[in-house]
């Protein structure tokens, strides 16, 4: 049954809150949804009431897109069945679902699946947009692992697609986004993981960036697919295990899955480890408690980007140095990981996304705390990209980004792939009913 929420009820201000606090929209109406009849419910009285859609799930999505103002908000958070089969390794998880309860899930089983490296990311926005995680390098991206999805179209019908119907929108919805319907549920591949792999932290301080990003550039870049990592600028947080003095200061620091045999990660970690890092947290864990180790809670604003690089020269190392030395706010995370292996083996007319075959994704994931710090921050973010521009190819992974535009979007496709979105746009959602996205236009309007 659906449960209605405006903003006289005590619970609207929570349920509108999002993980960027520089979104505070006020939608008309939330529309807490627990089944597709719910949903198609909710869409019928957007039609007849003339309000723009938006879907939350996990809201995490940097540009707001989970919510609007003036609008109706589906609200598929109550959707939270999960059903793992381990005879087949498939799961079936429900269009609510976070990254935590799916890997608490499918842990008592033992397999996994490419997840977001925040667990409280929905499970449904992350793998629509193609989602990247630790394990894309073994086993792709969590579209390349979705086998079927199951949506309620702007017409309100219920609609299945895997390998045998609607083979199209199948592939729509790997990677191109929240353009074509209200997804219930999705069914993944799953893959043996753990329960423990070899994960955590190194950190040195930002002097040594010259020294180590050369290092990781050239060890992440030939490593075996067993290996996920990312190079992090970021300001040592006051924990017990970071030491004192480096409190509040800049770090150099790189992150670690090895999803492999022990002993050969330990090797392979070696060439990092003999850098003598100040902080090394390298050790056994389990999976899903690597997944949460980077958790950020909400409340705080945000301002992300991303690019495409098919290779990171020295010259394009010393900007992100330099960017990561000048970050605006203590609080922002200066990115840069390797992609490749499996992601890269993947058809390339298999999904939506272009560049499969990009080697590098730069991400300056800005975050700060007061209103006032919101100029100097996206100006950070938008100045790094400038000064990074000649080493880009011009794709971009549209999870990274916020609104950026048409071209941007288009960019992550390509002409050929855009044209096609936008045919499938055409059968399923003609009256871009579905427009609170990364936005794909129908080619033939209704």
């Amino acid at each position: 049954m659906t449960t209605w929420i405006g903003p006289a009820e005590a619970e609207y201000d929570e349920r509108r809150r999002l993980f960027n606090a520089m979104i505070n929209t006020r939608p008309r109406i939330i529309a807490e949804c627990e089944s597709p009849t719910d949903v198609r419910e909710a869409l019928e009285r957007a039609v007849r009431d003339s309000l723009p859609v938006a879907v939350r799930s996990g809201g995490h999505s940097v540009a707001g897109l989970s919510s609007n103002d003036d609008g109706l908000v589906i609200d598929v958070r109550p959707m939270k069945a999960i059903d793992i089969d381990a005879a087949t390794r498939r799961a079936r998880v429900g269009g609510g679902c976070t990254w935590a309860e799916f890997d608490a899930a499918a842990r008592e089983f033992g397999p996994a699946t490419t997840g977001g490296r925040v667990s409280t990311t929905g499970v449904a926005g992350l793998t629509l947009g193609g989602g990247s995680g630790w394990l894309e390098r073994q086993h792709g991206l969590s579209c390349d692992n979705l086998v079927a999805v199951e949506l309620v179209s702007a017409d309100g019908r219920e609609i299945r697609a895997d390998d045998t119907q609607h083979r199209d929108l199948l592939w729509a919805s790997k990677g191109g986004g929240g353009n074509f319907g209200v997804v219930t549920a999705m069914e993944f591949q799953l893959h043996p993981v753990g329960p423990m792999i070899l994960g955590g932290l190194m950190a040195w301080p930002a002097a040594d960036g010259p020294g180590v990003s050369r290092a990781f550039r050239d060890w992440a870049d030939a490593a075996p697919d067993e290996l996920g990592t990312a190079l992090v600028m970021l300001s040592g947080p006051p924990e017990e295990f970071i030491p004192q003095h480096l409190h509040g200061q800049p770090l150099i620091a790189i992150a670690v899955c090895w999803n492999g045999d022990e002993s050969t990660g330990a090797d392979v970690v070696r060439v990092m480890r003999d850098l003598s890092p100040e902080v090394d947290l390298v050790g056994p864990m389990p999976y899903a408690q690597l997944q949460s180790m980077i958790d950020d809670p909400p409340g705080f604003r945000q301002y992300w980007s991303a690019d495409y690089h098919d290779a990171f020269p020295d010259d394009a190392l010393d900007v992100f140095l330099d960017a990561g030395a000048r970050r605006a706010s203590p609080m922002t995370q200066h990115l840069l990981l390797p992609w490749g292996g499996a992601l890269a083996r993947v058809d390339a007319d298999a999904t939506p996304m272009s560049q499969r075959a990009a080697r590098w994704v730069s991400h300056p994931f800005a975050t700060w705390e007061d209103p006032a710090d919101d100029a100097a921050n996206i100006a950070w973010v938008r100045d790094y990209r400038k000064a990074n521009a000649p080493f880009t190819t011009g794709g971009v992974y549209l999870n990274f980004i916020g609104n950026e535009g048409d071209e941007r979007i288009k960019a992550a496709f390509g002409e050929q792939k855009y044209e096609r979105l936008g045919q499938i746009k055409s059968e399923y959602d003609p009256g871009n009913i579905f427009a609170g996205n990364q936005n794909i236009r129908p080619t033939v309007p209704a």
